[in-house]
C-alpha cells in the first residue's frame, strides 16, 4: 500500500477565520484528523467539527479545520458517506471535491471545506460532532505529454481560474 499523504489541523487562527461559533476554541481542540474504519476501506471519514442540521434543500459550508499533505501526482477526492448519501440524498455541491497537492501551501493553509446540500424530499439530516460525514479517497492521476501548466495556486474553491 503506497503512504502518499498525511493529515494535519490548520492552524487555530485559520479555523477561526471560518468558523465564527460560540465555543470556537472548545470546537478546533476536539478536530479530529481524518482516519479510516477498517484495514480494508479506501475512504478517510471527516468528522464533523461540531452539530448541524439539514433540513431538506437546506446547504452548509462545514470548516473541517483540516489540511491535507499530499505528494506530487495524487489527489484526495471528498465524497458525502455512502450512507448520507443513500439516506438523504446528501450531496456535495461541486459533486466531487478535489484537493490538490499544491493546496497544501496556499494562504489559507489549504484548510478543506465541505460544501454540502441536503436534497432529500423530506428527511432533514442530523450529523453530530465526531460523526462522519465525508470521505476522501486518494488517487494517483496523470497528466499529458505537453503539459506545460505553471500557475502557483494561492486559495481555493476555484482559485486557479481567478486572475
Amino acid at each position: 500500500m503506497n503512504k502518499v499523504a498525511k493529515f494535519h489541523k490548520v492552524s487555530k487562527h485559520k479555523f477561526l477565520e471560518s468558523y465564527n461559533g460560540n465555543t470556537a476554541d472548545a470546537v478546533y481542540d476536539a478536530i479530529k484528523l481524518p482516519r479510516r474504519a477498517t484495514v480494508g476501506s479506501a475512504g478517510y471519514d471527516f468528522f464533523a467539527p461540531f452539530d448541524f442540521t439539514l433540513a431538506p434543500g437546506q446547504e452548509i459550508t462545514v470548516p473541517t479545520g483540516i489540511r491535507a499533505e499530499i505528494d506530487e501526482g495524487y489527489v484526495l477526492m471528498l465524497y458525502p458517506r455512502s450512507g448520507l448519501g443513500f439516506k438523504y440524498r446528501l450531496r456535495l455541491n461541486n459533486t466531487v471535491g478535489i484537493i490538490d497537492s499544491d493546496y497544501f501551501y496556499s494562504d489559507n493553509e489549504g484548510h478543506i471545506m465541505i460544501r454540502m446540500t441536503n436534497c432529500s424530499d423530506d428527511k432533514t439530516l442530523t450529523v453530530q460532532t465526531g460523526q462522519g460525514f465525508a470521505q476522501g479517497i486518494f488517487m494517483p492521476f496523470a497528466i499529458t505529454v505537453d503539459d506545460d501548466a505553471d500557475g502557483v495556486r494561492n486559495g481555493g474553491f476555484g482559485s486557479t481560474t481567478k486572475k
